[in-house]
């Protein structure tokens, strides 16, 4: 009998050292963010807000981080695939709970499971991408 043992889930200490990270590396950049935390479920595990972050990057910050967890790839990489021409053009309406394919969201595996996701909002979107990897750093 084979025994399949899961990845231990992303922990609130976790999310929280993600957080940490992924401010660090928008502080040094200058930019004022929002960054989500989610659980594998899609539940908040840890949100911050930059007093100085404009208001739509904490809804932006969590939808990334939610589309990033649905579909288990970086927004980053998902752009292109939802322009009028792309082969999932309509999937950004196509749900209760709206996905946001701009970069910033990036899911969070061990082990090689799935087991949550980061979202970033408030600054480029490459920017917003970048440090949400740099944060990932913190869990290897």
């Amino acid at each position: 009998m084979t025994v399949i043992t899961a990845p231990a889930p992303l922990t609130v200490q976790d999310a929280e050292a993600l957080i940490a990270a992924a401010r660090d590396a928008a502080e040094t950049a200058g930019v004022a963010v929002a960054i989500t935390v989610l659980d594998a479920g899609g539940h908040l595990l840890a949100f911050r807000r930059d007093d100085r972050a404009v208001l739509i990057a904490g809804e932006t910050s969590t939808r990334k981080a939610y589309t990033a967890l649905q579909l288990n790839a970086p927004t980053a990489d998902l752009v292109d695939l939802v322009k009028p021409d792309g082969p999932f053009h309509s999937l950004p309406t196509a749900l209760d709970r709206p996905l946001l394919f701009i970069a910033g969201g990036i899911p969070v595996h061990r082990d090689g499971r799935l087991i949550g996701a980061i979202g970033v909002g408030g600054g480029a979107p490459e920017q917003d991408h970048g440090f949400a990897t740099e944060a990932l750093g913190v869990l290897a």
